[in-house]
């Protein structure tokens, strides 16, 4: 009876540290974006012509152009702050993100979604999902299509790190 208790907490363990950690590659990963990036340019790809466009249900491309965007690692906690004023409607954005790896711990994916101030999800789970395109403790490029008329264009995100966390 002792052994069958014994293998059953020591599967049990198991289970439970393998389901609850993270990769050492997604743990590097998650930590290159530790501090305050400034999103320095917006692009749109695969189509031709003049976009105007609204971000996140947000405020316009061209107010996010200068953004400061902050993230954290050890809790997966953010935001994003539009500096210009006027229509842009400046202020903080709370977030939560996270980073997908494949199999090789290559990341390939950023997502993050709003919430309150204590955290709280409020967009009923809705969030938005990135193809990874660079990552690097100094540049993050960021993509992601989007519906356009009877096309779609890549909207392409490039940011920089301004300030590393202590």
């Amino acid at each position: 009876m002792k052994n069958k208790a014994y293998i059953f907490i020591l599967l049990m363990s198991f289970v439970l540290t393998s389901c609850g950690s993270l990769s050492k590659e997604n743990r590097d990963n998650r930590k290159s974006l530790d501090g305050t990036w400034k999103l320095t340019n917006i692009d749109y790809q695969n189509n031709e012509g003049y976009f105007k466009s609204i971000l996140f249900n947000d405020v316009s491309a061209k107010c996010f152009r200068g953004s400061e965007w902050f993230f954290r690692s050890n809790n997966s906690t953010g935001f994003y702050n539009i500096l210009e004023p006027g229509s842009c409607a400046p202020g903080q954005r709370n977030i939560r993100w996270s980073i997908q790896d494949d199999a090789n711990g290559n990341p390939t994916k950023f997502q993050f979604k709003f919430t309150d101030e204590k955290k709280n999800d409020i967009g009923g789970g809705y969030g938005y999902v990135f193809q990874i395109n660079s990552l690097s403790p100094e540049k993050m490029v960021i993509s992601a299509d989007a519906a356009v008329d009877n096309g779609s264009v890549t909207v392409v995100y490039e940011f920089t790190k301004i300030a590393s966390l202590r």
